[in-house]
């Protein structure tokens, strides 16, 4: 996709994010690479020491690092050179309240999944979107990545046919001993129902390959069927889940999502097969896709390599072939089309259909899925409507 200039550089903020988180660190990096944001405030932590020591790590001037996000939505709001966007990287049980917040202070979120922890609250945050007029974006990054859109445009355009089968797993293994009770504070908050939701790994992880099975294969799912799993004695939450899926259309599915499965860093992939062919994506290989048509040898296609197949119009490839960009990039792409989507909607203009980030309503369909995998499992593993 050819770079599109922007009259200036967008205002960002951060809630949460500050020392010690992981996230906190691939939100502010995604959003340098392409050089479309100035991190500008923070409410970096709900411990003021800390807040205070990371926005003096991060560079950010004592009076725009706040001691809560609602002095900093109200305070930002009220600047001439006030943030256009906020990233919500906090703890799941936040999102919703610190969202709309934003929003309704007149600025646009970008808001880690979950988006939030019931159907309700995310049907008011939509709401709230819609009617302030402001984006609201939510990161299920790996939608990102130059080939899973490669992946997607190849199945958009016909040439796997009608599809029949989508297969999605994301599966880790850094919970398979109780790490919660050892001070690891990532693991305590993730496997406590109060902060984490209804669901453990299935929120956590299950939602992003949820989320990459619909955006690739383009289809919307029906109904479910759902095995979670709590294997490791005394935890809360999920911490496996083997779901069977159904889609409109008739294709048919299975999700595997893990957090106990040794040996497994962080295996992301997605396998699609049509009537003519199929192709598989995995996280760990980022760069390519196998390609297969029925009776014909398997093909290997490359990010900016050549191939019988042209470039999808909404990847953003920014190292030649033979560079391998894997997470950061992926990330950046999000922050990319979310910058211009912010100058579209400031000036009043039309956003080009190419411009592909994921939205309120993957928000919403994220938590929807959860809710239902639950209420499945719960049920004695029955079929459950989305």
């Amino acid at each position: 996709m050819s770079e599109i200039k922007l009259s200036r550089r967008i205002r960002l903020g951060m809630v949460g994010g500050g020392q010690g988180s992981l996230i906190g660190e691939a939100h502010r990096m995604a959003s340098r690479l392409d050089d479309k944001y100035q991190f500008c405030a923070g409410s970096l932590s709900s411990e003021p020491a800390r807040a205070m020591a990371s926005a003096q790590e991060l560079g950010l001037s004592q009076d725009r690092s706040y001691g809560d996000y609602e002095e900093m939505a109200i305070s930002e709001a009220a600047r001439d050179d006030g943030i256009d966007v906020v990233a919500v990287v906090t703890p799941n049980h936040t999102h919703y309240a610190i969202a709309k917040t934003f929003l309704e202070a007149g600025i646009h979120v970008i808001c880690d999944k979950p988006m939030t922890l019931t159907i309700e609250e995310a049907d008011s945050l939509q709401e709230t979107a819609k009617r302030t007029g402001k984006i609201l974006a939510v990161t299920y990054n790996y939608t990102g990545y130059a080939m899973v859109r490669e992946a997607r445009e190849i199945i958009a355009r016909g040439d796997l046919g009608k599809i029949r089968v989508v297969q999605a797993h994301y599966a880790q293994d850094w919970l398979t001993n109780r790490i919660e009770l050892e001070g690891q504070k990532q693991a305590a908050w993730r496997t406590d129902p109060t902060k984490s939701g209804v669901g453990g790994t299935i929120n956590d992880v299950g939602t992003h390959a949820y989320h990459l099975a619909c955006f690739v294969s383009g289809l919307k799912l029906e109904s479910l069927c759902a095995d979670l799993t709590t294997f490791v004695e005394g935890r809360l939450l999920d911490d496996n889940a083997h779901i069977l899926l159904r889609f409109k259309g008739g294709a048919k599915g299975m999700l595997w999502a893990s957090q106990i499965a040794v040996g497994n860093e962080n295996d992301v992939k997605i396998s699609v097969y049509g009537d003519k062919g199929g192709l598989i994506w995995q996280q760990e290989q980022p760069n390519e896709i196998s390609f297969m048509e029925f009776g014909r040898p398997r093909q290997r296609i490359t990010r900016g390599g050549p191939s019988g197949h042209p470039a999808s119009p909404t990847s953003i490839i920014r190292m030649p072939n033979g560079h391998p960009e894997g997470y950061l990039e992926g990330f950046s792409t999000i922050y990319n089309q979310v910058a211009i989507a912010i100058h579209a909607a400031n000036e009043g203009r039309k956003l080009d259909s190419n411009i592909l980030f994921p939205t309120g309503d993957d928000g919403r369909s994220g938590v929807a899925f959860v809710d239902a995998a639950v209420r499945s499992s719960s049920a004695g593993s029955v079929w459950v409507d989305l």
